[in-house]
């Protein structure tokens, strides 16, 4: 008799998981799986929305059906419309969700009409609906996802004011220099960028959003305000089911959590103590459980590690930008740095060496050596004894 394999959640996790082994697959959102990374395009008009949509799995998807209790110990994962689906081993990729930063203005998970996370297709659509040009738009965070939607806007024709915290766009990512070319190119855009600035809350008439306050007392009219304030693993129905769970589900080498008969995967789980976030991450953990799940009981299936993960984005425009980066692109005392720049191109290439190992580096405007050096960072292996600057402009292909 074969093993019933459930999946909760139909993004990239799950779905990837369920292309490769037969499973009921139970997707919370309307829509077929699609690629959430490509959903800043889609905003912008640049890719309808079917264009985004994944492969299809071994077995149809159940779409719009929401879990809401797991029974571990008959089995069973009781959804919201009533049904029960009973499961040998359970998967849970439910991802993960926006987080809302407490502003004057926001009473739970209630938004004024005009505020939208960004973080669903139906996020997408429900703001390619409102913004049309000359909209006055406010993008609250200045991360990865809030510069792409900063970008998608701009290319709408939006009046757009990105906020940002700290003190710089893509802290966790770049280092100051690289920052700096980023915020020039989103300015020249048309986006008008104000860091180190907190935001306090957001004016209403209406039910609608009419300005958003930052807590210097500057006021900025805002017709469309962007939630991007980060993202929080969803562990909810774990932790109802009294699964360990601290920042994400907890797993093992197995993703396995601490019921052996399930498993986590993606934005929602915890390894070794870190929660990735990220597409890479979730197709890597997808593919180690299924090798997991695929492995006969005499067989040793390949234990998952943990992921270097390495971001990219790529910003249109008039002139478009490509940055990427991975590891720690801020240098320790006594690490070695190597650092190209041109000012002409717009280019900046950077890496961090520690003792014979390639830690970080970040590339922006001219990703043409990213592949080696990608390479060179996964694979932790001693470096060659030549000069680093062979790491900065060796072409070895992106």
């Amino acid at each position: 008799m074969s093993t019933r394999i459930v999946v909760v959640g139909g993004g990239t996790a799950g779905l990837r998981l369920a292309q490769r082994l037969p499973v009921t697959l139970l997707g919370e959102e309307p829509h077929a799986p699609y690629n959430r990374v490509l959903l800043a395009d889609v905003l912008a008009g640049r890719y309808a929305p079917e264009v985004i949509a994944l492969p299809a799995p071994q077995e149809p998807v159940r779409r719009g059906v929401r879990a809401v209790r797991i029974d571990r110990a008959a089995r069973t994962v009781e959804c919201e419309d009533g049904t029960t689906v009973g499961y040998d081993r359970l998967v849970l990729a439910t991802g993960s969700n926006p987080v809302l930063p407490p502003l004057r203005g926001l009473r739970g998970s209630q938004l004024p009409s005009g505020v939208h996370p960004f973080r669903t297709l139906d996020d997408c659509l429900e703001l390619r609906a409102l913004v049309r040009p000359g909209v006055r738009a406010v993008v609250i965070g200045g991360g990865l996802l809030g510069v792409s939607a900063a970008r998608a806007l701009a290319a709408l024709g939006a009046e757009v004011m990105l906020t940002q915290q700290g003190e710089r766009l893509m802290e966790r990512q770049l280092d100051a220099h690289a920052s700096a070319l980023l915020r020039e190119h989103v300015e020249s855009l048309g986006v008008e960028v104000h860091t180190e600035c907190r935001v306090s809350g957001l004016r209403q008439e209406d039910g609608s959003v009419t300005a958003v306050e930052l807590a210097d007392g500057f006021v900025l009219d805002a017709q469309v305000v962007v939630l991007a304030c980060g993202v929080r693993p969803r562990v909810g129905l774990a932790r109802d089911a009294g699964l360990d769970v601290r920042k994400g589900i907890v797993v093992d080498d197995e993703l396995r959590t601490s019921d052996p008969y399930i498993h986590a995967i993606g934005d929602c789980a915890e390894h070794d103590g870190r929660v990735y976030g990220l597409a890479g991450p979730a197709l890597e953990q997808a593919d180690a459980l299924a090798d997991v799940l695929l492995a006969q009981p005499a067989a040793a299936a390949a234990n998952y590690t943990g992921t270097r993960a390495l971001t990219r984005l790529t910003l249109g425009g008039p002139v478009s930008l490509d940055l990427a980066s991975f590891g720690e692109a801020t240098p320790l005392p006594g690490d070695d740095v190597v650092q190209l720049t041109d000012a002409t191109r717009r280019a900046y290439r950077k890496v961090v060496v520690r003792g014979d190992r390639l830690v970080g580096g970040v590339l922006l405007g001219d990703l043409a050596a990213v592949g080696t050096l990608a390479r060179a960072w996964e694979g932790d292996e001693a470096l060659p004894n030549a000069p680093l600057l062979h790491l900065l402009t060796h072409d070895g292909g992106s």
